[in-house]
Parts: C-alpha cells; structure tokens; sequence
C-alpha cells in the first residue's frame, strides 16, 4: 500500500481495526487522483473511505495544510455534528495538524465570518450553506486550495430539488478548480450509474469514475407484530394504536430502541401513548423529529449515544448517516412504503461492519401485514427503489445564477457550458439559457416594469453581477429555499424555543386551545411576528399539528412485490408469517367475492344505504390510485350526470355515487373504455382541474426561483401573502406569456410527480393486458373496508370514525349471523 496511507493505517490499528477491502480501494483511487462513488450497507465505514484519502494526501505535505482543503456536504445538520466527532477523533488521537469545521443554518454569525477569513482545513457543510458561501463575494479565495469534494447521503438528495442544487453548487466549484476530486457516498440505489453521473457529473474526465460497491450485504432480521386474531375486516389507519400493547409487550427498557414512523403527526401520537402506557420509562423515553428545537434534538442524540435514553420516536430526522452504535433494534410503526428506506432505518441498529440488523415492523393496519411481507421478499431477492431525479428544475437554476451573481459575478458562456456538464442540465438548450438570463437581467416579457425583477446586470466585461446590494441581500436571506409550507416558531411565553409547526395549523387555534406538540401538552396563548407562544397545561387533548408531505405511497417496485403476495394468497401459497396471519382476511374475501391473482383486475360493486359503490385493486400505490380514481369519475359522470366520491389507499380505490347512480350497469357496458388510455392527458386535466393544480405547484416554483420572497427576519409574509404573490404572477404569465418557461415547469412537474403520469400510464397499459374480473358483492368486502375508514377518516374526527368503524362491524356480523 502506498506509504502516503501509514497515518491512516496506525491510526486504524490503534483503534484496533482492520481497514475494509472498499475503504482500501477508495483510499488508493484518490491518491491516484481519481473520483467516484462508494455505494455499501449502512454503518460499514462509508465515511472513512471517503475522507482518509484526502486526509493523507494533507498530511503527506510534511507541514499544516493551508486553506480549506476538503469540503464535506450532507443534507442534515444532525450529520454535520455526528460527522464533526467522527473527524475529529482520529485528528485529535494522532494530532494530525489537521482544523475541522461546520457550518450550516445553526452556526453563529460570529462563527462564520470567521471561517471566511481563516477557513478550516475541513468543512462540513450543507446544500444551502453551500449556496451562501458562493453569494459571497470572497467565494472564490475561499475555494482557491479545495482538493476534494465529498457527497454524503446521496440517496437521499437525488431524487428532489436540493440534488438538483447540489449538482449546480458542484459544477462551480469544478469550474474554479478543474482538478477537483469528488466522492459520493450512496446507501443502497437501485439506478447506481445514474447516481453516479448526476453527483460526480459529466464532465469529471475521460476515465470513467471508480464505482466502489460491497458484494457483503448487510444481515437484516424482519419480525412483524402479529395480532392476536384477525377477522374477516381489517381495522385501519390511526386503529392500529389499539395494538400498542402488543408492542410494548415487545419492548424491554434494557434493549436501546429506535422507533420510526412515517410522519411527524404519527410520531407525536404514538410518542403520548407509548408515555401513558409506560409511566416507568419517564426521562428514559424521547420524541425526535426535524420540527423540535435544534437544542433538543442535540440533547436526545447526545443520550441515545450515551445510552442515556433508552427508546425514542423518530421520523427521518434520524434515519439517515447519524451513528448511534449503542442502538440495538429498530422498530417500523407502519410500512416503509419503499424497501431503501427500511435498510435505510434498519442501519441505524447494528451500526458496525459486519452488524446484523434488527427490526420489529409494528402493522398500522392489517393489510400492511401484507407490505412487510413484500418488502421481505423484495430485499431477499437484493431489490432496491431508483431515485429519480427532477428534470429541466429551471426555477433552481434562477436560483443558483442569482447567487453566483450575488457573489463574484459569472462569465455566461463559460457558465453555460459548466451547467451543462450536470447530468440534470446536459439538455439544457441554448435558448432555454438565453431565457433564464433574459428572465434575470430584465424581468421576461412581463415583468420588465418592476424594478426588483430587474435582479442581474453586466459589466464592462460582459460578466454578470447583481444589480443591487438590497435585492442581493433580499436573495441571500431566502436562499435555499427548496420550498416547505410556512413555519410558526413555537415559544413559551416565559422561555424556550420548542420548535416549528405549519402556519396553516396555527391558524385555526384560538386562545386557551390545548394541543400536543414536542411530547408535551400546550395551551395556546397567542401569535405574533411568526411566533406562537404556548404556555404548559395539564388540560388533556388529542389535536396534534399536521404537517405537509404527510401521506407516503407505495413505490412502484414494492406495488409489483404487493401484487405478487396477493396472487400467492390466491393461490394458497400462505409462506409467510404475514400471510399465514391474513388467513382468516383472505377467506372472507374469497367468500364474499375473489382475490386477483397478477394477471387479474379485480372490480367490484355493491349498493348499501350510503349509495352505489364502485371498488377497483390496481395495487398501483395511492397517488397512481387518485389519478385513476378521478379520471374514472369523470368518466362516468360524461356518461351518466351525477355526483361522485373518490376515496384512494395504496391497495385501490373506491367511487362512491347515489344509489340511483346505474354504476353497476355502465361498468358492465363500459369498462374497457372506463380504463382506456384514449386521450389520457386531456381526460385527466378535465377531471381534476389541471390549471389549479398548476397554479398552487407553481407558488412553490416561484418561491425558490425568487419571485416571491418570504423578506427579512422580523418582516416574514405569511402564506397568505405569498399564495396572493405568486397567483398574480401565475395570472399574469398565463394572460401574457403562456410559454412561460416556468408554468411550463408547472405543468410537467403536477403531471409527473404530482399525478405520477409515467406510472399511471403503465397502470393503464398493464391493466389493458390482464383479466378483468366483475364481482357484484351484497355489502363491502376485506378489501373495501380500508376504503371506507378512509373516506370516514376525512370526514370525522378520530373518535367519530371508530365509533362508526365498530357500528359498520357489529352491522357486518349481525348480517353474516
């Protein structure tokens, strides 16, 4: 081995380990000054593969290195002090002349400005902060000694806007320094080349880039919650908190546990009830998810890795790179929904080379009985989701030429060739960039009038600089705004920060309302400057805040395992604990109508006192089932006039319409043209109002391209004023300049990502190839059920729905006696 490596390899036989065959591969690909991307389980080293390589090309200098030299970039700010400690650790043991730094959101101003004048020799960073360094003025210096670029989690950033940025921020920083090694760091991706191309882009060289993967796959142990019994209707949804103490029966204080949910709403309602159920685990129990104060969730990570506290409720906030080895089991409330991110979670535990997983998946409904059973199938056959990555995002392009302007100008064709060796921009035309530079420098076709659209302008040179110093300040304030719904801080009267809900939550509480927010009860107090300030109560309450992105569908692989279980309990091929479990769901459905096998479509109708039902099983996963569900809607509704119902869930959906609504017969007379993909994109733009569908995606895409700005700290809008901003704009394009490369944008991101067309298209066009089955049923079968707790469910409150669940069930019963 290279002698350049002898500190790394002394400092790995101190602590006693044995460098990885990977880690060896990655160290020796960078000293022969090459990138590329190391793709291997969670907690096998990732990072020190990654690092060391640079780390001894610094030390092989024989004197402290000057100027940032390595520059680390993770989507969390949880990873950056994680990723500080593990730095750190061999530096200090060694005393390697060696500085590390953070910097992101949290960093005090003081701290960053000296950063600037005296950088560190390592600095981790994120996506934004990334950008705010590049809106400086002294950008350029700072970068002038950079050797290397890491990417961390890259799983996780490819497949959404902030990738996009990611890769944008990269491509300037190669631009300054053409010889610029980068290492990205992937968990398991099942479309690895495209990774690779979007992180280390297309123009890292002729050589193709090292690609390091691990042909050991990490050992992983799946047990389910089995209820004790199940009848012939499943329960659904919030229900499943009923089982809770069939999962604490599982639980032991003494096992260091993590317990992920889906969202934050679902994490505060199990983090009270595993409370009120477990009085003898206060102060050993937690709640973590990204909405709480950064203060306390740097003192829940703290104790979990002191193995202080023993089980915490967390959402994503803590599934990705944070190194937590004192976890010894992962618990799974509710289906993953995709298999990358249960190895994701299930890497938390065992976060060692050569660790075996462990996780405990704790059902929300029966039918997820079914989910985990796929998704255990999926990951023994060594299946994993792709990501796919935004296309064409032009509004994170106005955004990253706004902040190099904001910084020490760009040169536009030299930039537009550097833009173009992203792999999201390598189509990007000529006029497309002629566009954006005019949109900037005077406002498009429509907003030339107005002063603050007017944001670039070019000097002698021919370079392009910011206009002014207000609208660069205005812009640096917002920057990195991939946006989310509006945040209100949430304070105690007299005291701490608590964390953030959504604005939209807020709004419809009074003074004296309670609601539980942090593990904690709150009486609401009042609003002001976009802080609600709270004060503690004992006055019980089950109102917990809702935030966006709450809902998560099946992805397109774990559908296609789905469909498979079904047809195996068709067939009566029940090898699985799951299935075996399911036993009694599945022969009242096969009484009551059939089970699909996957060359079946299974249609279903019946009348009750609520009306005529229509109930179809696609498997396709709920956003593919919503567009579906509409389209289908509409399409009766063209033959026969009424008013119909749609309900949705990963498994189907339901069209409920008034009994005298002939469904049966039009389904009977109609349904090959029902499911047709005759005039697909015309037909669903009619059912669910395209345009105001555009125009709601197009507040988000303005709001990061800087049309609408959220102000200066103090002065923030509300999402009120920002929605009436970005209407009047959306109204003005849409009059005056339809063309608009940014409605446009609008248009293609709402029927791809919103309505999921490519997937639904496919739905269609394999639904055209296989049988499909019309059962008339008396009343609701197992499957229909979840579909009418959903449609409950976003009616009532939660106590309405279960008492009208348990009516529907005593009625079901009676019948069947």
């Amino acid at each position: 081995m290279d002698s350049s490596l002898e500190p790394i390899e002394s400092w790995f036989s101190q602590q006693g380990w044995t460098p990885l065959r990977f880690q060896k591969q990655a160290w020796q690909a960078h000293l022969g000054g090459r990138s590329g991307l190391i793709q291997v389980p969670t907690g096998s080293g990732k990072t020190y593969a990654a690092v060391m390589g640079a780390i001894a090309v610094m030390l092989a200098e024989g004197q402290p290195p000057k100027g940032l030299r390595l520059l680390y970039i993770t989507p969390l700010r949880a990873l950056s002090r994680d990723l500080e400690l593990a730095l750190l650790q061999p530096i200090n043991t060694m005393g390697w002349p060696i500085t590390v730094g953070t910097r992101n959101g949290d960093t005090a101003s003081a701290v960053r400005s000296k950063q600037l004048k005296n950088p560190p020799n390592i600095l981790i960073t994120t996506p934004e902060s990334l950008a705010l360094l590049q809106a400086n003025k002294r950008s350029e210096a700072l970068v002038e000694e950079l050797q290397c670029v890491v990417l961390d989690e890259w799983h996780e950033l490819l497949g959404s806007k902030r990738g996009v940025q990611a890769e944008l921020a990269l491509s300037w920083l190669r631009q300054q320094r053409p010889a610029l090694q980068t290492w990205v760091i992937s968990a398991t991706i099942g479309n690895l080349d495209d990774a690779a191309r979007h992180g280390l882009g297309l123009g890292i060289g002729s050589d193709d880039p090292e690609l390091i993967t691990s042909t050991e796959p990490k050992q992983l142990q799946i047990r389910s919650v089995i209820p004790e019994t199940i009848d012939g209707f499943p329960w659904a949804g919030h229900l499943g908190l009923r089982m809770y103490q069939q999962l604490v029966d599982r639980l032991s204080p003494a096992v260091s546990t993590l317990l992920f949910t889906n969202t934050r709403n679902q994490s505060e309602r199990w983090f009270q009830c595993l409370r009120y159920a477990c009085p003898e685990m206060e102060g050993l129990l937690a709640l973590h998810h990204s909405a709480i104060d950064r203060n306390e969730r740097e003192l829940i990570e703290a104790g979990v890795k002191a193995g202080e506290l023993r089980w915490v409720v967390c959402t994503s906030s803590l599934d990705l790179g944070v190194d937590f080895q004192p976890v010894e089991r992962v618990v799974q409330i509710g289906s993953p929904k995709n298999l990358a991110r249960l190895l994701q979670r299930a890497g938390r535990s065992a976060h060692l080379p050569g660790g075996t997983s462990q996780v405990l998946f704790m059902p929300t409904n029966a039918l997820e009985l079914l989910e985990v059973s796929a998704v255990r199938r999926g990951l023994e056959a060594g299946l994993v989701e792709s990501r796919k990555p935004p296309r064409h995002a032009l509004d994170v392009l106005l955004q990253h030429l706004t902040t190099l302007a904001c910084g020490s100008g760009f040169e536009p064709i030299s930039t537009f060739e550097t833009v173009r060796n992203t792999a999201s921009f390598a189509a990007l035309s000529e006029e497309d960039w002629n566009w954006c530079l005019r949109f900037l420098e005077v406002g498009g076709d429509c907003l030339s009038a107005y002063p603050r659209y007017r944001k670039l302008e070019r000097d002698e040179n021919g370079c392009f600089c910011i206009s002014s110093q207000s609208i660069a300040r205005l812009h640096r304030v917002n920057i990195g705004t991939i946006t989310s719904a509006s945040a209100i801080r949430v304070r105690f009267v007299r005291g701490a920060v608590l964390g953030h809900v959504e604005e939209n939550f807020i709004s419809q509480l009074k003074p004296k309302d309670v609601f539980f927010f942090a593990g904690r009860q709150l009486e609401f107090v009042r609003l002001r400057d976009m802080t609600a300030y709270v004060k503690a109560s004992t006055k019980k309450s089950t109102t917990v805040p809702a935030w966006a992105g709450g809902q998560m569908a099946l992805s397109d692989l774990l559908t296609e395992h789905l469909r498979q279980e079904v047809a195996r309990a068709a067939n009566g091929e029940l090898d699985t604990p799951e299935l075996k479990a399911l036993a009694p769901l599945f022969y009242r459905q096969q009484e009551l109508s059939m089970i699909p096998r996957a060359d079946q479509l299974l249609v279903e109708t019946c009348t009750t006192r609520e009306g005529s039902h229509l109930y179809i099983y696609p498997f396709e996963g709920r956003f593919v089932h919503e567009g579906l569900g509409f389209l289908l809607a509409s399409r009766l509704t063209d033959l026969e006039k009424g008013t119909i119902t749609v309900s949705v869930n990963d498994y189907g959906f339901e069209l409920l319409a008034p009994r005298s609504f002939p469904i049966q017969e039009l389904v009977d007379d109609h349904l090959q043209d029902l499911l047709s993909l005759d005039d697909l994109e015309a037909d669903l733009e009619r059912a669910l109002n395209l345009s105001e569908l555009c125009r709601r995606r197009f507040r988000a895409i303005a709001q990061v391209a800087g049309l609408t700005v959220q102000g200066f700290p103090g002065s923030s809008k509300t999402t009120g004023q920002l929605q009436i901003s970005a209407a009047l704009i959306y109204d003005v394009f849409e009059r005056h300049e339809p063309e608009n490369r940014l409605l446009l944008q609008a248009r293609a991101e709402v029927l791809e990502e919103q309505l999921e067309l490519p997937r639904l298209r496919q739905a269609l066009e394999r639904i055209a190839t296989s049988e499909v089955i019309h059962s008339p049923i008396a009343r609701p079968g197992p499957l229909a059920f979840p579909l009418l707790v959903e449609r409950l469910n976003n009616r009532m409150s939660n106590e309405s729905v279960l008492e009208r669940v348990q009516r529907m069930m005593r009625e079901a019963e009676k019948h069947e006696g």
